[in-house]
This record gives C-alpha cells, structure tokens and sequence, in this order.
C-alpha cells in the first residue's frame, strides 16, 4: 500500500471522505467478540475502511441482511473437482468462497513443477483468492512411479513464491516420524523459507504423533474420530473438519467441538465434485451442517473465516474490520446461510447463485497430453498365482480406507484367476503412465458390485497411473485402449464398446468444460455404472475407484508395483 492508498482509507474511515461503497443497513457478524454488530460497511481501494455510520459513492442496501467475512476453505484439491481452476472459481464464489487453500498435488505428481506453475497461472484468472501449497510428497510414497520427483532441492524455488504459503499435506509420516533424511530436508526447506507444513496423519498416536507434532507439522485434515481431533489439539495441531464428496468427518467431529477449542478448528472440503456443490454448495454447507449439530451460528462462521485467516497466516482477512480486505459475504440468515451477495476485494462477484465476472482460461498445453504407456498387453493382466487363496482389496461403503481380506478364488490352468459371476471379486489392475516402466500390477477388487463390462480410470490417487476394472482381460484391455485414445479421463465399456466417457486433457485429471457439464456427465457415467454394469447401489462407482490405489490410506491398496499393506507399509503377495 502506498502513502497515498493508506491516507485516502483514513480519510473514508474517518468518515472524511464518501466510500467508493457502503452497504448499509447490515447485521455485521463481529468474530471477534462472537456477536452481531448493526451498521454501515465502508468499503475503500478494496479494503474495509470501517464498520458504522458511512455515506459512498455507491450505496447498497443491505435490507438487514447478514454480513459475515469471505468463507476460507482450509484445503482442497482443485483436481478432485474435475474443473480447472478458473471453473472452480466460477462455481465456489456464489456460494460465499472468496479464499481457498489448494493443494495441487494431483496435477504435480503427473506434470511435476510444469503443473504447478499452470495451476498458478489458471487462478489469476478468477476473482477466488487461490492460496498454494507446494506439494510435498511427489511421489507420495515410493511405492508407486509417478509423472515427477519433487525433492527438496526442486522445492527451493517454488517455495519461495509468495502465493505458496508452505508445503502440502505431508503423507510420508512414516519418513518424517522415522527421521527419513530426505524428508527432513523437505521440512528444513520449508523452516528456511518460514513457511507453513500441512498434516495428514490418519491414525497415529502416542509417541509417533509426538514426533510428527514436533516437526511442527501445522494442520491434520484425516480425523475421524473426537479422539484423534483433541489429540491433535493438545499437540498445537490446528484441525480441519472435512466435508466432501467423498470423506464425512464434519458431523462426528463437530461432537467433540468445545468453546475452549474451537479456536483450533477450521473447516475444509478436500475433495468436492461439482454434483456436491451445484446440488449442496460449498462451505455455506458446511455451516448449515455445523448449525444443524448444535454449534453457535457465530462460532461455526468464525471456522470458516478468522480461525482459516490466522492459521495460515493471511492476517488481511478473516473478518469484517478497518483495514483488512473487503471480501464480505451477505446472508439471508444464519441458519441455511442462503448467500444473496459475495464482494472479494471490494468488488462485487457473485449475486443470486451467479459468478458475475466474465471467465477466461488460460492455455492448457503444457498440461495437456500426459500419457507414457509401455508395452500394454492383455498378457500383462496374467496373476499367474500357484494358490487360490488370496488377499482382496475390500470395499468398504462411505469412505476411501479399505479393508484386508481373504478368499478362495478359482484358477485356471495357468493360475490366471477365473472369476464366478455369483461372487463379487473382480479383477483390478494398475497401469503406469508416466515413466515408459511398462509396469501391470493386477490384484483382487472384492464389494464394488461389477457384473458386466470395465470401468478405466486415469484419475487415481495419488500417483495417477491408470486403474481399471473388469469382468474379463479382453473388456479391461479395450478400456484402457479407449482411455489413452481419449486422453484420459473417465470411461466405461461393455460388449467391446465405449458406453460412457468423459474426457480429461489437463493432465488426465481435470475437464476443460463447466461444471455444469462435468455434472452431467458423471450422472451419465453413474447411471450407466449402476444400470448397465451392474455395480452395488452403496458404492460410488468413480471416486471409490480412484482411491484403490491410495497407498497412504489403510488398509490394502494397489499400485503399479503391486499389492500394498498400508498398515505395515510393505508390499504383499495377493496369495495369502
């Protein structure tokens, strides 16, 4: 701010000078003092000059409605949302997000910094404040081959950005609580830089939450328990309350929020379909949730704004104050937190349910086109197991862990594995895209319903190689096929031909149509995978696929490289 910016807002603050705009006629939400302030709104360059009795060049009136500050969404990843950073803007902003944390780890472990400077890039082109964290875990595990390897040496530059507030959710806990010497070196550049660290500790305790703690690892988003969010209070964690398409911590947790530790709880969605937003909404949900479950209107607000502001340092914002940015959210009430208005930085960018500014997206090239397959053969998809009695992947409904299991499978002559139509085992398969390995993993899906056809997926945590499903080797193959001749994405086949489909050129990850369109295709695709392949009521078809091979979520996942055992963190055979 200049001499001059900082005299003019003294100037409207002290009511010497008219406002560019006022709205008046508010119901202020202090969360400071945790109560309801009634008044003007000055706003001046983009800032609050005050909250009081004001006259501008341009007057709005309020009608007694709620004026609460821009919601903060403590983590996301954009390409979860299959929309482009530019969409996702278009599509959070009327529903009162003015700010979020995006972690863009998927597009990083596929494109490495080329994918982080494009997602730096897409979000200037929306009015949402897009903050980053530079991922940290790229691969996220040496267990799987990835588009990229982001050491710490490759951290230094990108770190240093000023829209990168520190590293990423940290999913090596095992290297951090073991002293890894590649991992200290990720949290020492991150300490040199004085950055922040973001958490991601599902199930750790005692001594081993100990050591993570005292890397002073800032946040943990993977809760689901009370036990494990006071746990993680009591260690100077901040925890974020996640509800998002896929993961429903937020009610559970909200069961062991206190007026003592509240302060230390923020609110998050992680992953967010654009189905989710366009039919739930995006943190005004979040908010209608935490009312729901008994929380102070005021308190929840305070989650979703202050608490966000101070934990990742972006001390311009967070609430409704002299000044501090003017990113101002205008409320129905505070009961299903209807949004009727959202300024960001003083200008108006949503009203009704609309995003008022024109959407521009930037060149996707260098993202486009992600696809190193090697040598992929209907023989690469041969178990060739010497025992029938075998570990499966088990589905388990309304989450992304797994379970362990055991069955007893037939074999033939070969040891391929011969499926039973009247058992729910089918063949699951990982294929490396990035790096020409020509690597197959194949293994035992159990739970996900399938009775006809494959579903091929080029959308797989966290590594995003190739996974695909199937009743026999010939329909896995031919989605795969279909899959890179597509350009990745989502796709569906049944009698040798493609049902269903959605591309996704920016990386294999993410559409480069509305959300709305993203919206109508997943229902296509869900609807085909229910009716046309038979896959269980209880299992979403698409999001429960792309985390099978999520090796850092308990218990059995799979990667290129094969079978994992998440607990023990070691490769299994899938005989048992």
């Amino acid at each position: 701010m200049s001499k001059e910016s900082l005299k003019k807002l003294i100037e409207v603050a002290s009511g010497r000078m008219p406002a560019d705009t006022v709205i008046k006629n508010c119901k202020v939400v202090d969360v400071y003092n945790g109560g309801i302030v009634d008044g003007d709104i000055a706003l001046c360059d983009g800032l609050i000059a005050g909250v009081g009795k004001y006259e501008g060049k341009e007057v709005i009136d309020a009608e007694g409605k709620y004026a609460a500050p821009g919601f903060i969404d403590s983590h996301i990843h954009i390409e979860s949302s299959y929309v482009s950073p530019e969409e996702i803007g278009r599509l959070l902003v009327p529903h009162g997000g003015t700010t979020i944390i995006a972690d863009p780890h998927e597009i990083v472990n596929v494109c490495g910094i080329r994918g982080m400077n494009y997602m730096l890039e897409a979000s200037e082109q929306t009015a949402l404040d897009i903050k980053y964290m530079l991922p940290s875990c790229v691969p996220a595990t040496p267990f799987e081959h990835s588009g990229a390897n982001i050491d710490a040496e490759a951290m230094k530059e990108p770190i240093r950005d000023e829209r990168v507030l520190g590293l990423g959710e940290y999913m090596n806990y095992p290297g951090l609580i073991g002293g890894s010497e590649s991992d200290l070196d990720k949290i020492m550049t991150a300490k040199e830089t004085g950055k922040l660290i973001d958490g991601h500790s599902p199930g750790i305790s005692g001594n081993d939450l100990n050591a993570y703690a005292a890397a002073l690892v800032h946040t943990d988003h993977e809760c689901s328990t009370v036990e494990e969010m006071t746990d993680r209070i009591s260690r100077g964690l901040y925890v974020l309350l996640r509800q998002g398409s896929a993961c429903h911590n937020l009610r559970p947790l909200l069961k062991g929020l206190t007026p003592m530790n509240s302060r230390r709880c923020l609110l998050c969605s992680d992953d967010r379909q654009p189905k989710t937003i366009l039919e739930l909404g995006h943190l005004d949900n979040h908010l209608s949730i935490c009312v729901e479950e008994g929380v102070d209107a005021i308190t929840a607000i305070r989650m979703a704004s202050l608490n966000a502001a101070e934990c990742f340092r972006l001390y311009d914002r967070g609430a409704i104050a002299p000044g501090l940015r003017a990113d101002i959210v205008l409320l129905d009430n505070l009961k299903d937190f209807n949004v009727k208005k959202v300024w960001i930085e003083g200008k108006l960018a949503a009203q009704d349910g609309e995003y008022l500014l024109p959407v521009e997206k930037c060149d996707i090239t260098p993202v486009k086109g992600s696809f190193h397959v090697k040598d992929f053969s209907k023989d690469k998809l041969k178990m060739h197991l010497k025992s029938g009695h075998v570990h499966v992947i088990d589905i388990l409904p309304g989450g992304v862990v797994t379970g362990k299991g055991i069955a007893d499978v037939q074999l033939d002559e070969s040891g391929d594995f011969v499926r039973n139509p009247d058992v729910d085992i089918v063949k699951v398969a990982v294929v490396e895209r990035h790096q020409e390995t020509g690597n197959v993993a194949p293994a035992l899906l159990r739970g996900y319903g399938l009775k006809e056809g494959a579903v091929a997926l080029s959308v797989a945590h966290d590594s995003h190689n190739i996974i695909v499903v199937g009743v026999s080797d010939e329909d896995m193959v031919y989605a795969v096929e279909q899959l890179i001749a597509q350009n990745g994405g989502i796709i569906l086949v049944k009698d040798g031909e493609v049902i269903e489909s959605m591309p996704m050129p920016l990386g294999g990850l993410m559409s480069d149509q509305s959300g709305e369109w993203v919206d109508k295709k997943l229902t296509l695709i869900h609807d085909a995978a229910y009716e046309k392949l038979g896959i269980c009521s209880e299992v979403e078809p698409v999001m429960t696929l792309c985390f099978m091979s999520l090796a850092v979520i308990p218990e059995l996942k799979l990667t290129d490289m094969g079978l994992f055992d998440v607990t023990k963190f070691e490769f299994v055979s899938v005989e048992a």
